[in-house]
């Protein structure tokens, strides 16, 4: 499958190391908040699950939202142009984001701190530089649905609820998290990774594979420990139905 061939320069600058830091202290905040707010007994399986939660809101509602601000608010005015890039124009030249034939939106054309942490990643992915509709119709739903729904998990396993509810919000999630990362990718698959620079470590490694297998990895696992729990819940349910069957007769 053919990806961008030619090499581009890495430039490791104050904004590259600035953008990495954003994403740790997100992590280290997360952290910091299982020891503050989650009870002595917590196990370390239900800790690593808050904290991935809690992570996993905090980079929806601040990363992922001051995308989609950017993406609505920050514009540059021109004379005559298709937005960039603007899957409808394909098929319909008349047709703009936003309906502004005027306006190019993204935050490549804003100078705010936000729009160039997504600069910065649009080195890897040219499409968050922009107003790709498939990447802002999928941040919609991130932002808004799967933000407020990792939130809810977090405050269930703070209020010691591992129980069914939990799981199955969980899988929801995790489901809803893969799901939108096929999305992301697979127009690029399908159409030989144009917007995509894999030519050096940092953008191939750290931008594309390592922050995006992340919403791989935890889903899959809270998928296979949502499994378990519901299957062990059915199995004790059954034995505790039988027992009391026995008991009866």
């Amino acid at each position: 499958m053919e990806t961008q061939s030619s090499p581009s320069t890495l430039v490791v600058d104050r904004t590259t190391v600035l953008s990495l830091f954003a994403a740790l202290s997100v992590l280290i905040t997360a952290y910091a908040a299982s020891l503050r707010v989650l009870h002595a007994s917590t196990t370390t399986k239900l800790r690593i699950l808050f904290i991935w939660h809690l992570f996993d809101s905090l980079i929806h509602f601040t990363f992922e939202g001051s995308f989609l601000y950017n993406c609505f608010f920050t514009y540059t005015s021109v004379t005559h142009s298709s937005d960039y890039p603007h899957p409808a124009s394909l098929t319909s030249p008349g047709v703009y984001f936003l309906g502004y034939p005027d306006r190019l939106y993204g935050s490549k054309y804003g100078t705010s701190p936000t729009a160039k942490l997504w600069q910065e990643y649009a080195k890897a992915d040219e499409r968050w530089g922009g107003a790709d509709l498939t990447v802002i119709s999928l941040e919609l739903l991130t932002v808004f649905a799967a933000g407020p729904l990792a939130a809810y998990i977090c405050e269930l396993i703070r209020r010691r609820d591992s129980g069914g509810k939990l799981w199955f919000w969980a899988s929801v999630l995790a489901t809803g998290e893969l799901y939108g990362g096929f999305m992301t990718f697979a127009p690029e698959w399908l159409s030989g990774n144009p917007n995509l620079d894999t030519s050096n470590f940092m953008y191939l490694w750290v931008y594309l594979v390592f922050f995006n297998m992340l919403w791989v990895w935890f889903p899959f696992w809270v998928l296979y420990e949502a499994y378990n729990n519901i299957s062990l819940a059915f199995a004790r349910a059954s034995g505790a139905t039988g027992i009391e069957t026995k008991k009866t007769a």
